[in-house]
């Protein structure tokens, strides 16, 4: 059923574009123009938040980082052996994929590490990246409160993530 699903969508969009008489690949041209502009407009914030995730990881700071914040952590019931994950996160997407990797291949997927890693990195997003893309399109150049905010509600999220692993 599922592989018949986009191929049904662009029919009855160019179908539905043909009734209103619309011109579709006009409107893609147009599109991605659009495209390359905001394109142009990112790309120098996505440049710089990539930069400075790899210097993170890289420098070993998120490990460093991990092993002072592991005990204080895991007095509010997320393990200990998570703490580089929780960090690296909010940085970095595919960073946090690959130590999701490793935690699955210490601790196995079914252990209570392994649930509360997939539901840390399931529910949390990658906060600074987030911030460059979206905030570079827009006027406000001064964040104040957006990534703190983000932040904690991240920090929340996997506090409760772990509680309910361990009911889980």
């Amino acid at each position: 059923m599922s592989l018949y699903l986009l191929p049904a969508f662009i029919f009855i969009l160019l179908g539905l574009s043909a009734i209103k008489q619309i011109k579709v690949y006009d409107c893609f041209v147009d599109g991605s123009k659009e495209a390359l502009k905001l394109m142009v407009t990112v790309f120098p914030y996505i440049a710089a938040i990539s930069i400075a995730i790899e210097l993170f990881r890289v420098s070993g700071l998120g490990h460093f980082l991990s092993g002072i914040l592991a005990v204080p952590l895991s007095y509010v019931g997320i393990p200990s052996e998570i703490a580089e994950l929780m960090m690296l996160v909010p940085v970095s997407g595919n960073g946090a994929i690959a130590l999701l990797e490793n935690v699955f291949k210490i601790y196995g997927a079914d252990s209570y590490i392994g649930r509360c890693a997939a539901a840390v990195v399931g529910s949390s997003e990658t906060i600074f990246y987030i911030s460059a893309v979206y905030f570079s399109g827009t006027d406000v150049k001064k964040l104040r409160y957006a990534i703190p905010v983000a932040l904690f509600s991240s920090f929340c999220g996997a506090i409760i993530a772990c509680l309910l692993c361990r009911f889980i």
